[in-house]
């Protein structure tokens, strides 16, 4: 339950700092933060599993390397979004 936790945590912050970087913080909300922190981590693992760090989808949630592939896979997801939305990465 505490590890479920922490990664809802993790997610929020990855999302808003990936929300930060894009410039759509104005436009999401928390819940919004969360779902891109998880989501782009999950999208930076399976991508960047191989090249960061290991490539299971599991990993240490205070790990440099898991927070850096959260992170990229967090832009990478805000990016393909701003492409679909805006016609334009931003």
């Amino acid at each position: 339950m505490i590890s479920f936790i922490i990664a809802i945590v993790m997610g929020g912050v990855i999302g808003w700092l990936a929300s930060i970087v894009m410039r759509t913080d104005a436009q999401q909300g928390i819940f919004l933060n969360i779902i891109v922190g998880c989501l782009g981590s999950i999208l930076g693992r399976v991508l960047l599993g191989g090249v960061i760090g290991g490539g299971h989808l599991r990993g240490d949630a205070f790990d440099w390397r898991t927070l850096v592939t959260a992170f990229i896979g967090a832009i990478i997801l805000l990016a393909i979004v701003n492409l679909f939305r805006r016609g334009r990465v931003r």
